[in-house]
């Protein structure tokens, strides 16, 4: 059964200036939607509204057609990965694998360079492992939907390939919304494609609607 993530009517200002104002972006399960736009446009906004912990004047997120006023109560419905890692540092890979009920040896097949690091704690990984590990954790998490806001920061092209390839796969459990300024990553990967620009979404079909909406120059 296809699941569907609506979310419009989207009113946020900060002060008198309006940040959000006609916003429409509808994701599916077995699908990944890319949402690409320049900084200080609202994306990481906009995540965090359609999982919940920000509050905005106007907002309706509707899973399946049914309002869920407070997503981020809901991780069968959505998960979220912020621009930061949230797991705490004190914990073990092990530990955290074992919260989630998730397999150390799935990871370790992608990834065999956590092999020796089992009983590492996080904060004893690289910047680049610890953002796998936050990656990785909420990706294969049970859930409708997850939200990655800039999941490819810190990693190296191996690993960001390596992540793609993941995420591919994994779309075949859940929808995916992903935002990052590595914008040729998410065209890669994304069945469905919209830009922010001024407030708006606007639903994108290739390179040639984003130049039409300034987000990258016409080569």
């Amino acid at each position: 059964m296809t699941h569907t993530l609506t979310a419009d009517s989207i009113q946020l200002e900060f002060g008198l200036r309006p940040i959000l104002s006609d916003i429409y972006i509808q994701c599916q399960t077995g699908k990944i939607t890319g949402l690409l736009g320049r900084n200080g446009q609202g994306k990481t906004c906009l995540m965090r509204i359609v999982y919940g912990d920000l509050p905005c004047s106007s907002r309706s997120v509707r899973f399946d057609n049914t309002v869920i006023p407070q997503p981020y109560r809901r991780p069968d419905l959505v998960r979220y990965l912020p621009q930061f890692n949230f797991i705490p540092p004190s914990l073990t890979v092990e530990r955290v694998f074992s919260d989630f009920n998730l397999g150390l040896h799935e990871l370790e097949n992608i990834f065999p360079e956590f092999r020796p690091s089992r009983r590492s704690r996080i904060k004893d990984l690289s910047g680049g492992e610890r953002r796998l590990i936050n990656i990785y954790i909420i990706s294969r998490s049970s859930s409708q939907f997850v939200l990655l806001d800039e999941p490819f920061s810190h990693l190296t092209p191996l690993q960001v390939e390596k992540v793609k390839m993941l995420l591919a796969e994994e779309k075949q459990n859940k929808g995916f919304l992903i935002t990052d300024h590595l914008y040729q990553d998410i065209l890669d990967i994304s069945d469905k494609l919209y830009v922010l620009s001024d407030g708006r979404t606007r639903p994108v079909k290739g390179t040639e609607d984003l130049e039409t909406f300034g987000y990258i120059r016409a080569s």
